[in-house]
């Protein structure tokens, strides 16, 4: 199997040699021997090259809670991998050290080699139901996400995504048929936010979000609240309903921040902001607003008669009230996708 350096997807050749990427929104213009913002795709002699292909840096089986996704395979096991590389470049994040590991490190890509044959038996193996990309960017290493999500399906098992959702239309139309769900970040509701902290801007990951929901993939949302940068009440009303617009039964992860890589402030998100929170978005019409991070406002309710229907304790479910997808109380149907 070739492995680090091969041709990438979804570009095309410009003048002087340049290629223009058109896998992410930042849509970049590679000169030469450089490589685009996400630093693992590289311009070689006028073709585009991914780096990462096959080289996972991290792989763990995880509770699906942990993603998280809470209306996908409640209760089940995901085989999680990733590769090295981001296209964003946000001051807190909680995986800095492989995400932006091409920015701060020189030399080849590092991991572990693997072909797409061996993450799907291995997903069997530790009798996973999904496999999950995640921990870094899945999208900037997408040919190789692509390849083990149309084995997966082939096996009977499904995909996810846990992404900033970045990617432009153009790769969300090569993902339909084998990317069955996805945990957006949602990180603000403003533009200066995302140009400011994470190097990338607001408008296409709203517009991924709704492309998603149109093409049947199932999706969550999780907005990690920062206090004082993306916690205002009429922020998180705009959020809110803008995904109720969508779904009201689309699931909004609201979680706490913690000082981590190059935010060492401000301190960790007061509980009484996540509690905050959680009501704008159920006044805002969402059905289902958890709060993350915290160990409390994590179980899934019924709408129809409010009877408590999956348990939550920290990333395992613990009792589950349901008649396949439905409430076992009074019955009435659910939005969840069960194992």
């Amino acid at each position: 199997m070739p492995t680090g350096r091969q041709e990438a997807a979804l570009w095309k050749r410009a003048a002087a040699s340049y290629v223009d990427c058109f896998l992410c929104a930042h849509r970049c213009h590679v000169a030469p021997g450089k490589r685009g913002i996400c630093q693992v795709r590289e311009n070689v002699d006028g073709a585009l090259a991914t780096l990462v292909y096959g080289r996972v840096i991290a792989r763990h089986v995880d509770p699906i809670e942990k993603k998280p996704f809470f209306h996908f395979l409640p209760g089940s096991r995901s085989y999680s991998v990733a590769a090295v590389g981001c296209n964003f470049r946000c001051g807190f994040c909680q995986n800095w050290q492989i995400s932006q590991w091409p920015r701060t490190a020189a030399g080849a890509m590092p991991g572990e080699t693997l072909a797409p044959e061996e993450i799907v038996s291995a997903a069997h193996r530790y009798q996973c139901a999904s496999i999950s990309y995640t921990y870094t960017e899945p999208t900037v290493f997408f040919e190789y996400a692509r390849d083990i999500g149309i084995l997966a399906r082939q096996a009977g098992l499904k995909n996810s995504f846990v992404t900033n959702g970045f990617m432009t239309p153009e790769a969300l139309a090569e993902m339909a048929g084998w990317l069955d769900a996805a945990n957006v970040d949602l990180k603000a509701w403003q533009d200066s936010f995302y140009r400011k902290i994470c190097k990338a801007r607001l408008e296409p990951v709203k517009e991924t979000i709704r492309r998603m929901h149109e093409m049947g993939i199932w999706v969550e949302v999780t907005t990690l609240l920062v206090p004082g940068q993306n916690d205002d009440a009429g922020d998180l009303k705009g959020i809110a309903e803008f995904l109720a617009s969508i779904s009201p039964d689309l699931p909004w992860h609201v979680s706490r921040y913690h000082p981590d890589f190059e935010m060492r402030e401000p301190p960790a998100t007061p509980l009484e902001t996540l509690e905050r929170a959680v009501e704008i978005g159920r006044g805002a019409g969402l059905r289902y607003v958890y709060g993350g991070n915290v160990g409390t406002m994590e179980d899934t309710v019924c709408p129809s008669c409010r009877a408590t229907v999956i348990t939550r304790l920290g990333f395992s479910v613990v009792e589950r009230n349901l008649r396949g997808a439905a409430c076992g109380k009074c019955g009435a149907a659910l939005p969840l996708i069960i194992a």
